[in-house]
């Protein structure tokens, strides 16, 4: 790792968390060492605030955290918002409807709860895997009376490999849609990615973009690899990241993002 990076942004789901959504104790224990030199952690989710929150915490020395997508910058220290981007009421009714047209799960988000338009197995496991409260709506179209920051759609994961080319051209230049899991299909403002939230951050900080080495495993993560002055995939993420990130590491399971940085950045040897 060139010695001008200063940072690190990385994805949570998948990246750094475990399968069982934990985070060991050496992955903190080297996050906390890092920050005691002066390096800089950014966590970047498409999750929403309230359900990062337990993993920010836990953590206990990030400079700040992205939530949906790159639409909201949080300080940890403070809990004051740095950033918010939104789309319409109007364009989040067009998003709803496109969701209707397809006959799929859909969802919105308020603080600790999220919107959706039926029951099913999809909402159940959305809660226990996001611990936000769900709550069913039944017309999630007729529900959007206000701004949104972030639609979640799911469905089989050729429905979604399908519902992601046509929403792209549908919804071009008016939305980012993107995916964090072969089954989610994700709407965001159209400057709202990872990238972009990533270089509003390190700006923040008095940084640029440059000065990060980004981790990540699917496709919302291109963006932050390809801004980031190193893009670094663990090696269960989507192969489509292979031709972006210049290194891959470990898995989540082994604790890659915090193994790459003990190494690249401690200077320690790999923990066996």
């Amino acid at each position: 790792m060139s010695t001008e990076l200063k940072g690190a942004v990385f994805d949570l789901d998948d990246t750094l968390l475990h399968d069982d959504l934990s985070i060991s104790s050496y992955t903190v224990e080297v996050f906390h060492r890092l920050s005691e030199t002066g390096f800089r952690l950014i966590a970047a989710s498409g999750r929403a605030k309230m359900s990062m929150l337990p993993f920010v915490e836990q953590l206990g020395c990030l400079d700040l955290y992205i939530s949906c997508n790159g639409a909201e910058i949080w300080d940890p220290k403070t809990d004051v918002r740095l950033h918010q981007v939104t789309f319409s009421t109007e364009l989040g009714r067009r998003i709803a409807a496109f969701g209707e047209e397809h006959g799929v799960y859909a969802q919105t988000y308020e603080g600790e709860y999220f919107y959706f338009n039926y029951p099913c197995a999809y909402a159940d496991r959305y809660a226990a895997a996001s611990m936000l409260k769900g709550q069913c709506v039944g017309d999630l179209r007729q529900y959007i009376r206000e701004p949104r920051m972030k639609i979640l759609m799911m469905a089989e994961e050729e429905k979604i490999a399908a519902m992601l080319v046509e929403a792209r051209e549908r919804f071009r230049g008016e939305a980012s849609v993107t995916c964090s899991k072969p089954w989610f299909l994700e709407f965001n403002p159209p400057d709202a990615t990872k990238g972009l939230a990533l270089r509003r951050a390190a700006e923040a900080l008095g940084l640029k973009a440059g000065d990060f080495v980004a981790f990540g495993d699917s496709l919302n993560d291109l963006p932050m690899l390809e801004a980031a002055g190193l893009g670094v995939m663990v090696s269960n993420g989507w192969p489509e990241l292979r031709k972006t990130c210049r290194e891959v590491c470990r898995s989540n399971q082994e604790d890659g993002v915090a193994r790459f940085l003990a190494e690249r950045v401690l200077h320690e040897e790999a923990k066996s």
